[in-house]
């Protein structure tokens, strides 16, 4: 049986490279998983042998010590990998596949799964609706930063490529299947992104990115991402967006510069719970910030898509409240505008096939648009770190040479 080399979380800012058992179609005990889950079976899974994996914005939140997430903690939602072995309930996937796994995970028989609300599956996490790999409070499924790793349900979870050559060419594209990609497009429809709208994307990390480019093939007329980081936002402007710099203006001010009028058809939060302020703020954290700010710049009548992340518990926020989650919204702001909120999890296999035909058939590099950069396994804390620095590169890690080999 071969090794198995993972990704975990220590400590705040420390991540390390750790041998980890070769997974098997049990959930077994370790750092985060539910004690309910413990042994469960898995004749629906299949193990997979991890062709890409990414770092996710999503991670730099429990390593920066700003969750609950336990020391030990295997990290890695974004995964694409080739089915190595598989369970004897599973009906129509074969050893060999190369497969896109959705970082949910979900059973595919409950009532939620049924009417395709994914993201909050009331089967595989005894805490509440919703679970993921290798993160806080998810159930304990262990992460895809690895070289192995298990996949449950997986008739309903994966979603396999059509040709192995042609998904190794593209695989720098296809491994943003897993989240990036579809959770930005998620944010785009929720805010009633079509043809011709005026989008502000908050956020220019690679869900922002991801989003922009997810604005421009629904047919936005305009899309305006606004930062703080100055090299993130000339990556947005590398594929076509406008892009605005919180700091130094009012963003209504700067709407109306590139507009001629200062609101958008449709507002995108790519940011969570770690925003900061705007303008003479913009040196402190306000987690709140960018909502309100999506509520000051979007059009009565229109809609905000909210896929940056929130949480329920933050060790590290400034406030008592904000420990629980609780923000200083202006919501009767929102409420005077007849403003739409879509907020939660992406559910990725509502989108993650038309989007993998929209890479296969080239209507979109979403690679070149998030800067995709391939990395050794063993490089993984270099790249949290240089990600957490505010580089402007989507870092996908690389177990097996799969990448290096296409």
């Amino acid at each position: 049986m071969p090794g198995n080399k993972a990704v975990a979380y220590r400590e705040p800012g420390v991540v390390e490279v750790v041998d980890i058992d070769y997974p098997t179609l049990e959930l077994r005990d370790g750092p985060g998983v539910n004690p309910a889950n413990v042994g469960r079976k898995v004749p629906h899974g299949v193990i997979l042998r991890t062709v890409s994996t990414n770092i996710c914005g999503s991670d730099q939140h429990m390593v920066r010590g700003r969750t609950t997430a336990p020391s030990g903690l295997i990290l890695g939602h974004e995964i694409t990998g080739e089915i190595v072995e598989k369970g004897p309930d599973v009906e129509f996937l074969d050893v060999g596949d190369i497969v896109s796994v959705p970082f949910n995970i979900a059973c595919g028989r409950c009532r939620n799964c049924k009417e395709r609300k994914t993201g909050i599956c009331l089967n595989v996490n005894p805490d509440r609706p919703g679970s993921a790999y290798g993160y806080v409070d998810m159930g304990g499924w262990v992460g895809g930063q690895a070289e192995y790793v298990l996949v449950p349900y997986a008739d309903f979870n994966a979603l396999k490529f059509p040709d192995r050559d042609q998904a190794l060419e593209k695989i720098l594209d296809l491994t943003m299947l897993s989240d990036i990609f579809p959770t930005g497009f998620h944010g785009c429809v929720s805010a009633g992104v079509g043809v011709g709208s005026t989008v502000y994307v908050a956020g220019a990390g690679p869900v922002g990115l991801a989003a922009a480019a997810s604005a421009q093939l629904l047919g936005a007329a305009v899309v305006i991402v606004g930062d703080l980081n100055k090299e993130r936002l000339e990556q947005a402007r590398s594929f076509g967006c406008e892009a605005v710099d919180v700091s130094a203006a009012p963003i209504p001010e700067q709407l109306e510069h590139i507009l001629g009028e200062r609101e958008v058809d449709c507002g995108v939060d790519a940011v969570g719970f770690e925003a900061r302020g705007h303008g003479s703020e913009s040196a402190t954290e306000q987690p709140a910030a960018v909502l309100n700010s999506l509520m000051e710049i979007t059009r009565a009548g229109g809609s905000l898509g909210i896929p940056g992340l929130y949480v329920t518990g933050d060790p590290g926020a400034a406030t008592e409240a904000g420990k629980i989650g609780s923000l200083s919204l202006r919501l009767g702001l929102g409420w005077a505008k007849s403003h739409a909120f879509t907020t939660g999890q992406c559910p990725v296999m509502k989108y993650h096939r038309g989007l993998m035909n929209a890479i296969l058939h080239d209507k979109v590099q979403i690679a070149q648009a998030v800067n995709a950069k391939a990395i050794p396994l063993t490089e993984a804390p270099t790249g949290y770190q240089e990600f957490d620095e505010g580089a402007a590169t989507k870092f996908v890690l690389n177990p097996n040479d799969y990448i290096r080999a296409a």
